[in-house]
């Protein structure tokens, strides 16, 4: 009776093992990208240390119910008072893994973080993404073409994303490449990947968005070359469409698993527009007022003039 349990518990566990390796297949334990394969092992590290903690905690738990289970007639009479071996193991061990845990978490959060360049002796590409109900747009400023739920770029070579939303929140993420992040109206926020290897990997909204959520997937296609790459765009190219403001506006309206799309020709500066639709002249003055994002002016914009009010304390200073 008891050979029969122990086999069939055994290929209980072997098949729930097949089906969690089968599902690591496409996610982050299955990383083709630099940024991905450090984060799996940051996952695989914090996994063990834990383990320390809860593997020993769940043995012992069911080791003192068999020892003292009744009818056994072993008492338990634990010194209430002081035990200075448990006090030891209760604090020490503990503080000992939460340190540990401190000083990786601390050093991965800043070589991870997604707003941080990856270095490389290949020159980066742009691509300004957003996210819409319920679809991905994808704009290549450097090439003046743009996609729908379609990602291209070469494999080894830098992805710099700027990425926005053009209404609900949402969030970005390539699972094989690494880090997700948020996408907001009004707000740009940046993500920096690279696939180390040609292939197509699924991208997502890490994020609920509504109805359509279930939909709003892409493709991001890492080619094998340059050459391949430049292939693809040119491809783009011959579409003929253009995404100038009124075909984006017919673009912005909710659809549910949009097909790929592609666009020749953008609009220059749309990715900017869409921003400061949320934004107004006050999130120009304040963006473009700054050192580093000044060069960046769209050609033709002016900045309204905005004169400086004072205030209530400055008001009475005055008077006085």
């Amino acid at each position: 009776m008891n050979l029969l349990l122990t086999r069939n518990l055994s290929k209980v566990a072997l098949a729930a093992l097949v089906l969690v390796l089968a599902g690591c297949q496409g996610g982050v334990l299955d990383p083709k990208g630099q940024i991905g394969v450090q984060e799996k092992e940051l996952i695989i590290t914090a996994t063990i240390l834990m383990l320390l903690v809860v593997v020993p905690v769940i043995f012992m738990t069911l080791y003192f119910a068999w020892k003292y289970r009744e009818g056994r007639g072993e008492a338990y009479e634990p010194k209430w008072s002081h035990s200075t071996k448990i006090e030891a193991v209760v604090w020490i061990i503990p503080i000992i893994i939460i340190a540990i845990l401190g000083v990786i978490t601390y050093k991965s959060t800043h070589a991870l973080s997604p707003y941080k360049p990856i270095e490389s002796e290949e020159e980066a590409i742009t691509v300004e993404v957003v996210s819409l109900n319920w679809k991905w747009l994808f704009i290549y400023p450097d090439l003046g073409i743009a996609t729908v739920n379609e990602l291209a770029f070469p494999a080894n070579v830098p992805v710099n994303f700027r990425i926005t939303s053009a209404g609900t929140m949402n969030s970005f993420f390539i699972p094989q490449l690494g880090s997700q992040i948020y996408s907001m109206a009004g707000m740009e926020t940046k993500l920096h990947l690279i696939a180390d290897e040609p292939g197509t990997f699924d991208g997502i909204s890490a994020n609920y968005s509504g109805h359509g959520f279930t939909g709003m997937k892409f493709e991001a296609i890492a080619t094998p070359t340059r050459e391949d790459f430049q292939e693809w765009v040119d491809g783009v190219k011959a579409s003929g469409e253009a995404l100038t403001t009124e075909r984006y506006e017919a673009l912005v309206e909710p659809t549910e698993y949009h097909p790929v799309e592609y666009f020749g020709t953008v609009k220059e500066g749309l990715f900017f527009d869409i921003i400061w639709e949320y934004m107004g002249d006050m999130g120009r003055i304040e963006f473009y007022g700054k050192p580093e994002y000044g060069a960046e002016l769209p050609e033709g914009v002016i900045l309204p003039k905005r004169e400086r009010t004072s205030t209530t304390h400055e008001s009475e200073e005055a008077s006085n």
